[in-house]
């Protein structure tokens, strides 16, 4: 029963802010199913939170979409690429040791710290439209945003977002939207390589799924009431993800 409730209270947590936040919060899966909730197989924990993150990212992509803010042909073509880029990097992180994976993904969520840090006001084009000029940026872009987010097991929209505003210069409120529909595809490529290799607890994955639809309810509300301190929210999260980091570190070298 403790396992349970801190499987529901973790994926509440990350769906909390995700939602507020609009991306990184999904980096947190994976340390909270290690250290709070207690999975002792790095490789398991990955592939039960790529199951929770194509879940939560798939509820705010439908919130988006009944706002209008997802540009679904740069969404398809980056997506696409992106899965295949996720399968890769899957079967990678898979290969690769436990002690190591953790320490690489330590470093990952340093970079998605840095990037809530930096995030700006929103600006750019709000008509962007797909061309083969633009999809020439966005398939690359895709493919190796996909490769980061399958071999860590995250939404990866700290990368995609940056992605598209730099491929395509949507606003940052598009580029949330419509890269919600690749961490989709992404955490559901990366789930399904690790599930074909028994590395899923489906168990866990439903708990942090009922918990992250609860918190992203309370985010997106919450979201409404702060909008105005999101660059503070994000900086204190950021914060928290440095920290968190650290502690993974540490604990890859057996420190603590």
């Amino acid at each position: 029963m403790l396992i349970a409730f801190l499987a529901i209270l973790s994926g509440a947590f990350v769906g909390f802010f995700l939602s507020l936040l609009g991306g990184g919060g999904s980096i947190m899966a994976v340390p909270l199913l290690l250290y709070v909730v207690g999975v002792s197989d790095p490789h398991i924990a990955i592939g039960t939170s790529a199951v929770a993150v194509a879940a939560s990212a798939a509820m705010n992509l439908a919130m988006h979409a009944h706002r209008g803010t997802v540009k679904w042909p740069c969404a398809i073509a980056f997506a696409i690429s992106g899965s295949i880029g996720a399968l890769g990097g899957a079967a990678l992180g898979k290969a690769t040791n436990g002690q190591y994976l953790i320490l690489a993904f330590a470093a990952a969520m340093v970079g998605v710290g840095i990037t809530m840090l930096m995030r700006k006001s929103d600006a750019g084009d709000p008509n962007v439209h797909i061309s083969p000029k633009l999809a020439v940026r966005l398939i690359p872009t895709g493919l190796v945003t996909g490769a980061a987010s399958g071999f860590f097991g995250i939404g990866g929209g700290f990368l995609i977002v940056p992605g598209l505003i730099g491929a395509s210069n949507m606003t940052m409120l598009h580029a949330i939207g419509t890269s919600l529909v690749a961490v989709t595809a992404f955490g559901a490529a990366t789930a399904t390589s690790y599930a074909m290799s028994g590395l899923v607890d489906w168990t866990l994955a439903i708990l942090f799924m009922v918990g992250g639809a609860v918190g992203s309810y309370f985010g997106q509300f919450a979201g409404r009431k702060f909008e105005e301190k999101k660059g503070a929210l994000n900086k204190v999260f950021a914060v928290f993800i440095f920290l968190s980091a650290a502690y993974m570190a540490l604990q890859s070298f057996n420190v603590i």
